[in-house]
């Protein structure tokens, strides 16, 4: 079947219908140099990661722009914006996560600072993802619930998830991305994906605590459209290739 090239979204939802998996690597500015970017993107490159995650709960680091900026002048992998915050912004990307921290009570990160970006995210010109962030329990503290003043999820807790997506979906959400933090001692529980991915429509992206290709696999099969890598990489790049081979070894077409 012939994919319909006409946007990240419309490439995440033509995977979908396909049961076409997505390998993502997450690009944290604070923990990449400028001297770095070049030997991570020939990995990914030769590893055919789908898509390049930009961003972190922080961002402290003020490179933000010159690193995206790099890596598409050397990488033809899209890049999106995976931001902590309004500031984390460069029209030099491809598409941006715009996103609700629906698993959370907090109003500035349901709506305040979306209110105050808007007019620069329009202005941007990027395709903007409108997405349902859901922080689930992975066995530690993480950087975003501290940051909110939010608790995560229960992993433990079906029913409470489903019906956060379920909201999120039917608020909108054009993408619901469920996260165990980065550097999690867990992933997110496979039942917990699958009972999620049974119940919406709309593409599910999953992220931390994937530190080998094992798991990655178990959370394709659960559900997940999209599985994300960071912290993992970032201590041992050769998972990169693993990891990616692992979770496109699932697709039906290869």
């Amino acid at each position: 079947m012939q994919l319909n090239h006409t946007g990240i979204y419309a490439q995440w939802v033509d995977r979908k219908s396909i049961g076409k998996k997505s390998f993502a690597v997450l690009v944290d500015p604070d923990k990449t140099s400028s001297d770095q970017v070049p030997e991570l993107i020939a990995r990914a490159e030769a590893a055919r990661v789908d898509y390049l995650l930009v961003g972190g709960s922080l961002v402290v680091s003020t490179h933000l722009d010159a690193l995206v900026r790099q890596i598409k002048s050397i990488s033809s992998i899209p890049v999106i914006l995976f931001p902590g915050s309004p500031s984390q912004l460069t029209p030099a990307a491809d598409a941006l996560l715009y996103l609700s921290l629906i698993s959370g009570r907090n109003p500035e990160l349901l709506i305040g600072q979306h209110v105050i970006s808007a007019p620069q995210v329009r202005q941007s010109g990027l395709e903007v993802i409108s997405t349902g962030y859901m922080v689930i329990d992975g066995g530690a503290p993480t950087t975003v619930s501290y940051i909110s003043n939010a608790n995560p999820l229960p992993a433990n807790k079906t029913e409470i998830a489903v019906c956060t997506a379920l909201a999120g979906e039917m608020l909108g959400m054009k993408l619901i991305y469920m996260d165990a933090g980065s550097g999690a001692p867990n992933p997110v529980p496979g039942k917990l994906i699958e009972a999620v991915a049974k119940h919406i429509q709309i593409p599910l992206i999953v992220g931390g605590g994937i530190t080998n290709p094992d798991k990655a696999i178990a959370q394709c099969r659960a559900g997940a459209d999209i599985i994300v890598v960071g912290n993992a990489i970032e201590k041992d790049p050769d998972l990169i290739r693993s990891i990616s081979e692992a979770i496109h070894s699932t697709n039906p077409f290869n």
